[in-house]
């Protein structure tokens, strides 16, 4: 499965050969029969370096297409479908979205043997993070305050939509467990359907790990009965400097596209804040630095400027900061689920059980991590 010649960022911040080999000249000539955006001569421009799937930017007579290609096994047609949907209501609410493209016979996705393919259109904008690795921090303030404003816009895009949960767990963001009374009893619930995470928790006490490091945060701020009062909202779940394109308008910068809607589901507008925080404020790949690796004033920026467009009362920005230490615990346990189940490296697995899901929480016990919840609770 692991391509040897192609590198893409690994977990620990290094460069690592890629799980999926990149996108080839016959896959590309195959998706030539069925999409019009197609013509002529392709050449490849650039591949992605993102580890979880394989994607490429691409240039034919009918101009330039980003191709991003997924084992049957993590999306199927249908499960991009989900997606798709999710950004064709935003772009009609007039939200700045990636253009999907479709086949000729009006499909958004497309699937041969194994593997499933999506086109979209070139995003407006400059691609500034195309490099970074997704909890790069964001340290300039004033796209801090841009990407709030536009977290915030499609957020009230979304209120409107209505869909059903995701088919898959795998590698979405999810707030099934935080919502839950007793997140072990669901999770419980849920292992006979999802067998690569059965798998590996069955090897660990991760009843009594998840007891200890984790679910002290959600039991001790009462998250399953506050977050009753947060309405499900199709959210993006992956609100990163890196999915986002940009301008500058009138000297200051602006989101011109955002992008990467693979994690999206129906959590919350707090549970998608807590990430865009999550993803942007804290440099959780040198964490050696101390209080260095906070970046307070980049989470306070995301919600000033969300602030901006909707409103955040006193008591919702304690719960942002109460959800913050725990906002990974679903996204986490699917990473789990996939490097067991799906790329067979029970190595990346231990990181993303013992490093990201305990690690993490056990983090927000420290001086840093608790400094990044007196900012939010103060700004509250």
């Amino acid at each position: 499965m692991t391509s040897t010649d192609h590198r893409v960022q690994g977990l620990g911040n290094d460069e690592v050969a890629a799980d999926w080999p990149p996108i080839d000249a016959a896959e590309l000539a195959w998706l030539q029969q069925h999409y019009p955006q197609l013509q002529g001569r392709v050449r490849t421009l650039w591949h992605s370096p993102r580890p979880l799937s394989a994607a490429a930017l691409v240039e034919s007579a009918a101009g330039r297409v980003f191709v991003k290609r997924h084992a049957c096994s993590v999306r199927t047609p249908a499960t991009l479908g989900e997606e798709h949907r999710f950004i064709a209501h935003l772009a009609a609410a007039g939200v700045p979205v990636v253009r999907v493209l479709h086949d000729r016979h009006g499909r958004s996705a497309v699937a041969q043997g194994s593997n499933c393919y999506e086109l979209h259109a070139p995003g407006d904008g400059l691609d500034l993070y195309r490099d970074a690795h997704s909890w790069t921090p964001l340290t300039d303030l004033e796209q801090a305050r841009a990407a709030g404003r536009m977290l915030a816009t499609l957020h009230r895009a979304s209120a409107g939509y209505a869909a059903p949960q995701r088919d898959t767990h795998l590698l979405v963001a999810r707030d099934d467990l935080l919502r839950a009374a007793d997140p072990l009893a669901r999770l419980e619930q849920e292992l006979p359907g999802r067998p690569g995470l059965a798998d590996y928790l069955a090897r660990h006490p991760w009843r009594a790990q998840l007891r200890h490091d984790v679910l002290p945060w959600h039991a001790g701020a009462a998250l399953a009965e506050r977050l009753q009062a947060e309405p499900r909202l199709w959210t993006h779940n992956d609100w990163h400097a890196s999915n986002l394109l940009w301008r500058r308008q009138g000297g200051e910068p602006r989101v011109a596209t955002v992008f990467d809607f693979g994690l999206a589901s129906p959590t919350s507008a707090l549970f998608d804040l807590a990430t865009a925080i999550e993803r942007n404020a804290v440099a959780w790949l040198a964490l050696e630095r101390g209080a260095q690796a906070v970046h307070a004033a980049t989470a306070l920026a995301l919600v000033e400027g969300y602030r901006q467009v909707l409103p955040l009362s006193a008591e919702r920005l304690r719960l942002l900061a109460d959800l913050l230490p725990v906002v990974h615990l679903d996204f986490a346990l699917s990473e789990v689920e996939y490097f067991q189940g799906i790329t067979g490296s029970t190595a990346n697995a231990d990181i993303a059980y013992h490093v990201f899901l305990r690690g993490h929480a056990r983090w927000f016990r420290g001086g840093p991590g608790q400094a990044l919840l007196e900012a939010l609770r103060r700004a509250a």
